[in-house]
């Protein structure tokens, strides 16, 4: 049990990180570029959110899995696969979180004053500059609101990580996947208290969300 929850943060916390950083950078790209097609994109970026996990993890599979269009790549140069190890949870995690965070990033940083970025603008810095000491400071809060959202959503990943990564004891056996399993066995004791455990985890992030984001608008 306590491998499982060491499993789940340790899961969680890399495919966040790495959710904040390309959510962060695909948020700004869409906000401030137009370009014709922008509204396939983000359909295309959105699609996790309402497809059912089942379905993000077989398209996983199609990408990554041994015979996949990268995965077989990835194979042959290397000998090694991504399928059925704990890195599988990280992508899962990360393609299921990423919505999240790219859309409460937008939502910031469209909420900020655009007379202030022009003035940033006329007082001669570049968009880099401007995103920094203007747009980040002014969007902080929301941003800092869709990671810890996409924290949440990445610990109870269940349906594409079961997919990719397996239920393997000591290996790939997340929270959401050894409640699972501890279900299928009978074992209702070590189920029920990995329910709980995973709810608070689950709570205090979504409140903590909720609270940066109203602090925010």
């Amino acid at each position: 049990m306590l491998q499982s929850i060491i499993l789940s943060l340790q899961v969680a916390s890399i495919a966040t990180i790495l959710v904040a950083i390309v959510g962060l950078a695909i948020a700004y790209f869409l906000t401030t570029k137009k370009f014709p097609g922008k509204e396939l994109v983000e359909v295309f970026f959105t699609l996790p959110l309402v497809l059912p996990p089942t379905v993000v993890g077989y398209y996983l599979i199609i990408l990554f899995g041994r015979n996949g269009f990268l995965g077989k790549l990835i194979y042959n140069y290397t000998g090694w696969t991504i399928m059925f190890t704990w890195y599988a949870a990280i992508l899962a995690s990360f393609v299921v979180s990423l919505p999240l965070m790219i859309k409460a990033s937008q939502a910031a940083i469209e909420s900020v004053d655009k007379t202030m970025i022009d003035s940033s603008y006329m007082l001669g810095h570049s968009q880099f500059d401007t995103y920094l000491k203007v747009v980040f400071p002014l969007a902080k809060k929301g941003i800092i609101a869709g990671i810890v959202l996409s924290f949440a959503r990445a610990i109870g990943e269940f349906g594409a990580t079961l997919m990719v990564a397996g239920n393997i004891p000591g290996r790939t056996d997340t929270m959401p996947l050894a409640i699972y399993g501890y279900t299928a066995t009978g074992d209702w004791k070590s189920a029920h208290i990995m329910v709980i455990i995973l709810t608070l985890i689950s709570g205090i992030f979504l409140y903590t969300a909720n609270r940066f984001s109203k602090r925010n608008f």
